[in-house]
């Protein structure tokens, strides 16, 4: 339910709140709203000019960088990093607090640089390889990554130690799915994406972020959201990897598309549209399947389908009308810490 102004006007001239109240907590929601991230103009500027600077320093970063040498690598991106930081400090200091945000994730972005530009003074690149190019970290394998990923963890950990500010996650959460490929590299001394191990590897990767965003989110006490970033990852990578599977039969298939029905429920139990959004997707290239294999020259398919999406609704009127029962006896069923989560999240 979106509160508005006239809302709170009302229930003042009701006698439930004088106006003085009123007024007072409109000020309060309009100040914690301008922190809440949301598609308001300045708030899409913030993460667009954030996001291109970032792309800039990591994914679009050109060869030409690689004239400056590993000491100029390493001197330019450490004066990026701290005129990053200073402004982070100057931005905070006046409550801009998403800029602040996306400038810190700015500052951790561009650690990999630095520790790239000082393993190549140290001489560490000098067979060559797949680090014989900075930008080759975002598109190749190869276990030499894992010291630069190993060194932002922990200063990505330290800025959102220090800051507290969720979007830092971001950048942390892309370099543990950038890890978990260059450790199986490492561990295997062969990783491909495409394979039928890297496939595996993506999805109990996935599993894994998905469940430390889980257990973050039940430590959580406070109104920011640090396991946001961690189940997009999370999610996207297990669900990419699952999709991308051959499942060899209709078996296989009926099984994927009951996996995509869970993460439909679970999404609506913790709040969280991204299990809803890629289970839904799962679930329509299911159907998609049936229509176009299975029962391609069926005439009673779309009659059974359209049956099963009424059936679907009537059952939401159900819900609706029934919601706070079927919630409490349904929540009975969760451990302690999950239920109090789903409690607070649909408050």
């Amino acid at each position: 339910m979106k509160l508005t102004r006239a809302m709170l006007d009302e229930a003042a001239g009701q006698g439930l709140l004088d106006e003085g109240q009123a007024g007072r907590l409109w000020q309060f929601l309009v100040a914690r709203e301008q922190h809440t991230p949301g598609f308001k103009p300045a708030h899409i500027l913030y993460y667009l000019g954030g996001l291109i600077a970032i792309g800039a320093m990591s994914l679009f970063m050109t060869l030409g960088w690689e004239s400056f040498g590993g000491t100029g690598l390493l001197f330019i991106s450490i004066c990026y990093m701290v005129a990053a930081l200073g402004a982070v400090e100057w931005l905070r200091a006046r409550s801009l607090l998403l800029p602040a945000g996306v400038l810190a994730a700015f500052a951790v972005v561009l650690v990999p640089l630095a520790v790239y530009g000082l393993q190549h003074m140290l001489g560490l690149w000098a067979d060559g390889g797949a680090g014989s190019s900075y930008r080759n970290y975002h598109y190749y394998i190869d276990w030499r990554w894992i010291l630069m990923e190993l060194a932002t963890l922990a200063a990505g950990a330290a800025v959102l130690w220090r800051y507290r500010m969720p979007f830092t996650v971001m950048p942390l959460a892309v370099t543990l799915w950038y890890m978990s490929m260059d450790v199986t590299e490492m561990l295997l001394g062969h990783y491909s994406l495409f394979s039928h191990e890297g496939k595996v590897m993506s999805a109990v990767f996935g599993i894994a972020m998905t469940l430390v965003a889980l257990w973050i989110d039940l430590r959580n006490r406070s109104s920011k959201d640090y396991a946001f970033w961690l189940y997009i990852w999370g999610v996207l990578t297990f669900w990419g990897a699952l999709s991308s599977m051959d499942s060899g039969s209709e078996f296989g298939k009926l099984v994927y598309c009951l996996i995509n029905l869970l993460m439909i429920g679970i999404g609506a139990a913790l709040s969280r549209r991204v299990f809803a959004v890629f289970g839904g997707f799962g679930l329509a290239g299911y159907l998609g399947h049936l229509s176009y294999t299975v029962f391609r020259d069926s005439l009673l398919f779309p009659v059974a389908l359209t049956a099963i999406g009424i059936a679907i609704i009537a059952t939401g009127v159900f819900w609706q009308r029934r919601e706070a029962a079927i919630g409490a006896s349904l929540r009975q069923w969760l451990p302690g810490p999950v239920r109090r989560l789903v409690e607070r999240r649909a408050a």
